[in-house]
């Protein structure tokens, strides 16, 4: 099963769940309830854009977003 990587990137660059809420939000509105679903596993599906938008503010590659457990 494929997860986000969001966490361990995060603690990688030394940055906060808070930190990247408030990057995506300058990109485009989420509400929190949202993102925390997103980067808590807790989502059945993730759209395109939302990938490259987590790359882009994480700086990495869409294969760094994903592990499989």
């Amino acid at each position: 099963m494929l997860q986000l990587n969001v966490d361990n990137l995060l603690k990688k660059n030394g940055k906060t769940k808070y930190w990247l809420f408030n990057e995506l939000n300058k990109i485009s509105p989420v509400s929190y309830t949202n993102f925390n679903n997103l980067v808590s596993n807790k989502t059945k599906s993730i759209k395109y854009d939302n990938i490259e938008k987590l790359c882009t503010i994480l700086q990495c590659e869409p294969n760094d977003l994903f592990i499989t457990k």
